[in-house]
C-alpha cells in the first residue's frame, strides 16, 4: 500500500476543491491529482549562458516524470551568474542571491506542499542554494547538474571564461592588447553551461555527487550532451521512487557525507567557495558537521589526484572521460565513509561496486598523486583568529613563508588605482577589507580583480594579499589569504592593520600573524569605529541585517 502523500487532501474538502478547480483549468485530469507532485526547480534565465538551456532540460524531465507516474510542476528561482550580476551593488548580489534561491524554493514548494523536488542546478550559487532548500524542507530531492559549456580557441590557443577574466585585468594594466581581449571574449564560450574549469560551479556539481545527492556518474557532464539527457530521464524515474520510499535529504546529508565531499574537493583542488557553501548546506540540514574543521584536518591526508584548470592543465572534458566524480570516489574509497546513504537508496560502497578509472594519468591513484601537498589550506593566527583560506595550487613555491609591510585599502578599486600609480611594490602585503558577508555585504567587492591585476602587473609572485572578501573559483594565482574571519566590518583584527605593519603568512605552520603588540592593538581597537553600513533598502538590506557568520556558512538567521 503506497504511503499517504502530503500533497493529497480529503476529496471534497476546501483545499481539494479549490486546487482541483485550478489544476483542471491547466489541463490536469482529476485522477492525476492523487499522484506524486514533483517540483522541477528551474533557475532558467536569458541573461547568462549558464542557464540558457535549462528550459529544454525541464521539458525532457516533465516527460520522464509523467512516464514514472508523477505530475510535474515547474517552479522558477533567481538565476545568479557572477559575471552578469557583478555590476549591481558592487557585487553584493552575487553571494546574497544564493540565499534568495533557497527562499524562492521554500515559498514555491512548501506553500503548495509538493511531494518532492528535482533541482536543475547550474551556475555557482544555484547549486548550494538548491541544496540548502533541500536540507531546510527535507522532502525527497534529487540534483541534476546541467553541465559545463564548450570553450573556444583564439589564435590557435585554448580560451575560456577564465582567460577572459584574467585577460580583462591584464588589459587594464596594459599587459594585454585590447584587441586580443575583445577577440578572446568573442571565442571563449561556444554553447550553454557553466564555466568549463574546475571553478565553483563544477566543484559544487561534483560535491552534489560526493554528498550522495546526484545520480552516480552524473558529474561533471557536458551541457546538452546525450549523457546529460540520459541522466535527466533516469532522474525522473528515480525521484518518484524516492517519494514513495520517503528517502529525504537529511537521511543523506550526514556528517559522513560531508566528510566525503570535503575529501573529494581536496583531491581535485576545487574552489575554496565550496567550503562556505557546504557549511551552509549542513546548517540548513541541521547536520552537526563542522566543514571548516574538516578541510583543516583532512588537508594533510588527502593528496591531489586530478588537476583540472585552473590548478592544472587538464580540461574538464578529460576529467569527465576519465570517470569524473565516480572515479575520484573510487580512488578515495579507502578513506571515505562508504556506509553513507545516497539518493539511489544504496550506500556509497554499493554505488562504487565495479567502478573503474578510464585514465590513470588524469585521475591518479592514491600512491601516485599529482601532489601530496594540500591544494587548499586554512590558516589561523592573530590576524585570522577564525580562519583564512589559501588556495595553494599544486606548483612548488620558492618559499612557503612571506613577510612584508602592509599596504591597506578599503576597496578593490582603490587597490587597483594604487597599483596603476606604482604605490604597490614587491614585498608588500596588500590588504583589502570591507568585503565580508556583512561589510560587502555578501562578499561583494571584487577581490578577484585585484589578484588578476597584480598578476597582470607582474607582481603576482612578488607580493602577498589578505582580504575578508571571497575569490572566484577560477582564481589560483599568487599567495592570497581570502575570507579572513572575523571580517573587518565586524571589528576583526584585519580592521586594525595600518600601512607599514609587518605581516607574516606561513603555509607550513598555517599561521597568519600581525607583528604589532597587543597593547598597540588595544589602543587601535579603542578608537576604531564601524564603517557606515551600505544599502538601507531592498534585498541587500535584508541580507546585511540577517546574515550569519561564515563559520555557519553565512546563512540567513533570525533577526537579532
Amino acid at each position: 500500500m503506497p504511503r499517504k502523500l502530503r500533497s493529497n487532501f480529503p476529496r471534497g474538502s476546501y483545499l481539494w476543491a479549490v486546487r482541483n478547480a485550478q489544476w483542471r483549468a491547466l489541463g490536469i485530469p482529476e485522477e492525476d491529482c492523487e499522484k506524486p507532485k514533483i517540483a522541477i526547480v528551474n533557475s532558467s534565465s536569458g541573461l547568462a549562458a549558464c542557464f540558457a538551456h535549462l528550459d529544454g532540460i525541464a521539458a525532457e524531465l516533465k516527460q520522464a516524470l509523467r512516464a514514472a507516474g508523477a505530475v510535474p510542476f515547474e517552479i522558477r528561482t533567481s538565476a545568479p551568474s557572477d559575471f552578469i550580476f557583478a555590476p549591481g551593488g558592487k557585487g553584493a548580489y552575487i553571494l546574497s542571491s544564493r540565499d534568495l534561491v533557497t527562499n524562492d524554493v521554500e515559498v514555491a514548494v512548501e506553500g503548495p506542499q509538493l511531494d518532492g523536488m528535482v533541482c536543475l542546478t547550474s551556475c555557482d550559487k544555484t547549486v548550494p542554494g538548491q541544496l540548502m532548500a533541500a536540507g531546510r524542507l527535507n522532502i525527497p530531492t534529487l540534483m541534476i547538474a546541467c553541465g559545463y559549456q564548450p570553450s573556444g580557441e583564439y589564435r590557435g590557443k585554448h580560451v575560456d571564461i577564465e582567460e577572459v577574466f584574467v585577460g580583462a585585468m591584464h588589459a587594464q594594466m596594459g599587459y594585454l592588447p585590447l584587441e586580443d581581449l575583445i577577440g578572446m571574449s568573442r571565442e571563449a564560450i561556444r554553447g550553454p553551461g557553466v564555466c568549463s574549469g574546475m571553478g565553483t560551479a563544477n566543484t559544487m556539481h561534483v560535491a552534489c555527487e560526493a554528498l550522495g545527492m546526484a545520480l552516480p556518474g552524473s558529474t561533471p557532464i557536458a551541457a546538452n550532451s546525450p549523457q546529460m539527457f540520459d541522466v535527466v530521464r533516469r532522474a525522473g524515474a528515480r525521484i518518484v521512487q524516492m517519494v514513495w520510499d520517503d528517502l529525504k535529504p537529511r537521511d543523506i546529508l550526514t556528517p559522513g557525507a560531508f566528510a566525503n565531499a570535503v575529501r573529494t574537493i581536496l583531491s581535485i583542488g576545487g574552489s575554496i567557495n565550496s567550503i562556505k557553501h557546504l557549511q551552509a548546506i549542513a546548517t540548513e540540514a541541521r547536520c552537526d558537521a563542522d566543514v571548516y574543521s574538516m578541510f583543516e584536518r583532512f588537508a594533510a591526508e588527502v593528496p591531489v589526484l586530478s588537476a583540472v584548470r585552473p590548478i592544472g592543465e587538464r580540461f574538464i572534458e578529460e576529467f569527465e572521460a576519465a570517470g569524473g566524480c565516480r572515479a575520484i570516489l573510487k580512488r578515495l574509497q579507502p578513506m571515505l565513509d562508504t556506509a553513507a546513504m545516497t539518493i539511489t537508496g544504496r550506500t556509497l560502497a554499493e554505488n562504487l561496486e565495479g567502478v573503474s578509472v578510464a585514465d590513470a594519468d588524469v585521475i591518479r591513484p592514491l600512491d601516485n598523486p599529482i601532489a601530496s601537498r594540500p591544494a587548499i589550506v586554512l590558516l589561523r593566527g592573530n590576524l585570522a583568529p577564525g580562519f583564512g583560506i589559501v588556495k595553494t595550487g599544486i606548483l612548488e613555491r620558492k618559499s612557503t613563508r612571506f613577510t612584508g609591510p602592509a599596504i591597506c585599502f578599503s576597496s578593490s578599486d582603490d587597490a587597483i588605482t594604487a597599483l596603476r600609480q606604482g604605490d604597490i611594490r614587491p614585498g608588500h602585503v596588500v590588504v583589502t577589507r570591507g568585503a565580508g558577508v556583512c561589510g560587502g555585504p555578501g562578499m561583494g567587492g571584487g577581490s578577484s580583480k585585484v589578484v588578476f591585476a597584480l598578476d597582470g602587473a607582474g607582481l603576482g609572485e612578488q607580493v602577498a594579499m589578505l582580504t575578508d572578501g571571497h575569490l572566484s573559483g577560477l582564481v589560483c594565482k599568487g599567495l592570497v589569504v581570502a575570507e579572513v574571519s572575523p571580517e573587518a566590518s565586524s571589528g576583526g583584527p584585519l580592521a586594525l592593520v595600518e600601512d607599514g605593519d609587518r605581516i607574516t603568512i606561513d603555509l607550513e605552520t598555517r599561521r597568519c600573524d600581525l607583528d604589532v603588540s597587543e597593547k598597540e592593538l588595544e589602543r587601535r581597537r579603542a578608537r576604531w569605529t564601524p564603517p557606515v553600513a551600505q544599502f538601507d533598502s531592498g534585498w541587500l538590506q535584508i541580507y546585511r541585517r540577517n546574515v550569519g557568520p561564515l563559520s555557519q556558512g553565512a546563512v540567513l538567521v533570525e533577526p537579532k
